[in-house]
């Protein structure tokens, strides 16, 4: 492929040799043309970011939250730079006035707030090892992560103590000190102390740092700031150690793009936080937002109410999963579709004019002012009026969703995309580049880029259209998965994390993600689905012989294809008084409806998650075969085939399923 406008070639391509995949060219930001930028002056920790920040800013609103009068909503109340620092620096005497010191497991069990943010920058200061844990995690896998990473010290939402007590007995091997971030009821403190673990409220604790006086541990920029756990798909979740220097290096390279294209922030930036703090994406950009001072406003924690949250606090930046536009997506347009024919035809005429003048090239602020102001302005207020950055990550944004936004949102809209091994943000579409549309854009300027050739799955990194698996190499890199070195050298091979995930060049120097290199991917909503796993549960179900399990990053929902059994159907249809051949039976919803409960029951009983039961199934009396190229003859399923082959019956699935 030529030179592509975006990149710089740092590396030539490799031929396949000694049992290795070919390798494409190795390729870096046109940011990075004179190098990758030098961290930051003074930075050699995250603690520096917030201590540096403190020194410049101590006035300015760090950390925001709705106050609620007579149960209702009203303006958010906030707690400046040095009003956090002095909390935190009770936190953190408080930790050492109990026993914990540097290289020390912290838990943090909850919502995103406050509490969440001074906890996490008192572990930065006193170098001990901040462990997340993500809200929504049930019993089983804080009980896992808690015992694995030997947490010794925990902060809690209060509603999640009673989740943390259900770990008891086999976590109080490690766990010693509990700290609610609220209250704790007489009952709970009862049932904690029962078990030989210390339990304060957020109060009582800050009382025990009054007078205290510790000084900071050195911190390095090889130190571990972060163990954060992967969701599991295939077996526990791991454990990926971020190290100072991952977050120091990443933030560097995210403020040079940022320069290039204009967009730097500054103290007046609005942030609101609601992606979950466990996931390395808000992580970071928080970092960003406190390096600059900037304020950072929290969510109340309901999605339905999330756009009244942004109106009140009118974020300049918003970072988002594709869940969240396409229900800011839906909502627009069902509005347009209740309006009347004027209406709706003004609208599309200001669209079709905007969207034609971005096409030719124009910004999107100066393709056409005067659709901004009389009929996109409400959208933008609809956002709180601010809103200059849409940031999407996590999963891929539709093509329509996304070129859709760019347009009426009246602010750029930009996909990301990382993994918590690579620290977040690797690659970034740029702003009015409208040709990156579908794209995740080029790299961050600091982390090296190539793609491997995958031969089995029939991806070439040489071709004209270079695919391959995404590899990466760089300062953001994580240190390892913490007690897994041998997961660790399963990824990280002569230096190059392997993503799993295949990449496509664009012509521009933009990488578009087509496949996953495991049988692994995410549901819109982020959540992981190991597919092998659940064809295996949903093999045991008797009445059916084969089934393919299917899902992507644009659905929320499985669906699957089938080969029942034929006597077991057969006798089934007869039971219940129901006639027709085999192949008129695989065709009756009946049938589809009856194998779709048996589906279930295997699901609840195996205790699957909601997002892994299947939603709609197709029955083909016709067995997978190899004539087809559906299986090999090992009989593994060729999956890219299935789906090439089963295209149109996936598709009728997913449009019956989501009709009311």
């Amino acid at each position: 492929m030529s030179q592509m406008k975006y990149l710089i070639e740092v590396e030539k391509s490799k031929s396949a040799i000694d049992g290795r995949p070919s390798i494409g060219p190795v390729y870096r930001s046109i940011f990075a043309k004179d190098g990758f930028p030098l961290p930051i002056q003074g930075l050699d920790s995250c603690w520096d970011i917030f201590r540096l920040s403190v020194e410049r800013n101590p006035g300015n609103r760090m950390l925001g939250h709705r106050e609620i009068v007579n149960g209702k909503a009203g303006k958010y109340v906030w707690l400046t730079y040095k009003e956090v620092y002095d909390t935190v620096v009770k936190v953190g005497n408080s930790l050492r006035t109990r026993g914990f010191e540097q290289g020390v497991k912290c838990g943090i069990y909850g919502a995103n707030c406050s509490e969440w943010i001074i906890s996490m920058e008192a572990c930065n200061a006193h170098g001990l090892y901040c462990v997340p844990l993500y809200d929504t995690l049930g019993a089983g896998a804080v009980e896992f992560i808690i015992c694995h990473s030997e947490i010794s010290v925990a902060f809690v939402e209060e509603k999640k103590l009673p989740e943390v007590l259900k770990t008891f007995p086999s976590t109080t091997k490690y766990l010693k000190t509990i700290v609610s971030f609220g209250k704790v009821t007489p009952n709970l403190r009862e049932e904690f102390e029962k078990h030989g673990v210390e339990i304060f409220s957020w109060d009582e604790f800050l009382l025990l740092g009054e007078n205290q006086h510790f000084d900071l541990p050195v911190k390095k920029k090889s130190d571990i700031s972060t163990i954060m756990y992967t969701s599991g798909t295939t077996g526990d979740p791991k454990g990926v150690m971020i190290s100072n220097k991952s977050i120091i290096s990443l933030i560097a390279g995210v403020q040079r793009l940022l320069e290039n294209v204009n967009e730097e922030l500054s103290p007046k930036d609005v942030y609101l936080s609601y992606l979950p703090l466990a996931h390395i994406f808000d992580r970071v950009i928080e970092e960003l937002f406190i390096l600059h001072g900037a304020s950072i406003g929290f969510w109340r924690g309901d999605v339905k109410l999330i756009i009244e949250d942004i109106g009140e606090l009118k974020p300049s930046i918003f970072c988002a999963v594709p869940r969240v536009l396409d229900r800011i997506y839906a909502g627009l347009t069902q509005r347009l579709d209740q309006g009347g024919l004027l209406k709706r035809t003004l609208f599309n005429v200001a669209f079709s004019r905007k969207y034609g003048n971005m096409q030719k090239g124009h910004k999107h602020s100066e393709a056409s002012p005067i659709c901004d102001r009389f009929v996109f302005n409400k959208v933008k207020e609809g956002l709180g009026g601010n809103v200059r950055l849409i940031l999407s990550g996590a999963a891929p944004l539709a093509t329509h969703v996304e070129a859709f936004l760019r347009v009426v949102a009246c602010a750029h809209v930009l996909q990301g995309y990382g993994l918590t091994e690579t620290c977040a943000g690797t690659f970034v579409s740029l702003p009015n580049e409208l040709s990156m549309l579908g794209t995740v854009g080029p790299p961050v300027p600091n982390v090296d880029v190539c793609l491997e050739s995958v031969p089995e799955m029939g991806y070439d990194a040489l071709s004209t259209t270079p695919r391959g698996e995404i590899c990466v190499r760089g300062d953001p890199l994580f240190s390892g998965y913490y007690k897994r070195d041998d997961l660790t050298n399963e990824v990280m091979i002569d230096g190059w994390f392997h993503t799993g995930d295949i990449g496509e060049w664009q012509s521009d120097g933009s990488l578009k993600i087509i496949d996953r290199k495991k049988n692994i991917f995410k549901l819109s909503q982020g959540e992981y689905v190991a597919v092998e796993n659940l064809e295996n549960i949903y093999g045991l179900v008797s009445s059916i012989d084969m089934i393919w399990v299917y899902g992507n990053s644009f659905e929320s929902f499985l669906v699957a294809v089938a080969n029942p059994n034929q006597l077991a159907l057969e006798r089934w249809a007869n039971e219940n008084g129901i006639e027709g051949d085999f192949d008129s039976l695989c065709g009756d919803k009946r049938a589809k409806d009856y194998l779709l409960g048996e589906l279930n029951k295997i699901a609840k009983e195996k205790k699957l998650k909601g997002f892994e039961f299947i939603k709609a199934i197709h029955l083909d009396p016709l067995p997978f075969d190899m004539e087809r190229d559906l299986i090999t003859p090992t009989y593994k399923k060729k999956r890219p085939q299935l789906l090439k082959y089963y295209q149109s019956v996936i598709d009728s699935m997913y449009n019956n399923a989501k009709k009311p």
